[in-house]
């Protein structure tokens, strides 16, 4: 457990195509270094020889969920949180701490450190947005699967309802960084 009072973590969390990516990848932009649960979880799968699709995710999700998810999070996801800190950043982002489990797990690690912030969307515009992204394109059919899902099975509603912040993520990019930029400044998250 790291106490350093001034590292601050900030986990963006939301539904698929909210813009949580968006968010994480603006901040990288500015410097600011990014550990991305998905990411860990694609790589896990392919270290497991597991085919890339949107259902074996949610498949190999789901047995994460029910056999050791908290072992994965402290082996797989809180290494890549340590060595930031342990190079000696002090602020980081994260984007999709998607369950109650990666979320109590963050909060346990960096107490006092992580601020959730929630980006929500209207549905249609995330589906929208889905349909059309390069990286892991979805149907509207897959999209509506995926929401319940995560809603249902992956506790991934917990931590957009225990978000310290919320952004809504209904206009152009611009208007979202700008809504970004005033509660960075408001978080003293960048320097």
């Amino acid at each position: 457990m790291h106490t350093n009072h001034d590292i601050k973590i900030i986990s963006f969390v939301g539904l698929a195509g909210a813009g949580k990516t968006t968010a994480t990848e603006y901040l990288a932009a500015k410097g600011i270094p990014k550990v991305s649960f998905g990411d860990i979880v694609r790589r896990s799968m392919e270290r497991a020889d597991i085919e890339q699709t949107p259902q074996n995710e949610r498949g190999f999700i789901s047995h994460l969920l029910s056999r050791g998810h908290a072992q994965f999070i402290e082996q797989q996801t809180l290494p890549h949180f340590h060595h930031l800190i342990d190079a000696g950043q002090h602020r980081i982002v994260t984007d999709g701490s998607s369950s109650l489990e990666e979320y109590r797990a963050l909060m346990g690690a960096f107490p006092g450190s992580v601020t959730t912030i929630a980006i929500v969307a209207p549905k249609h515009l995330r589906y929208g947005r889905l349909e059309h992204r390069v990286s892991h394109p979805l149907t509207r059919t897959e999209a509506v699967a995926r929401d319940i899902a995560e809603t249902e099975h992956e506790n991934k509603a917990a931590p957009i309802a225990l978000a310290d912040h919320y952004i809504i993520n209904d206009g152009k990019k611009e208007l979202l960084y700008e809504q970004l930029d005033t509660l960075f400044a408001e978080l003293k998250f960048i320097r």
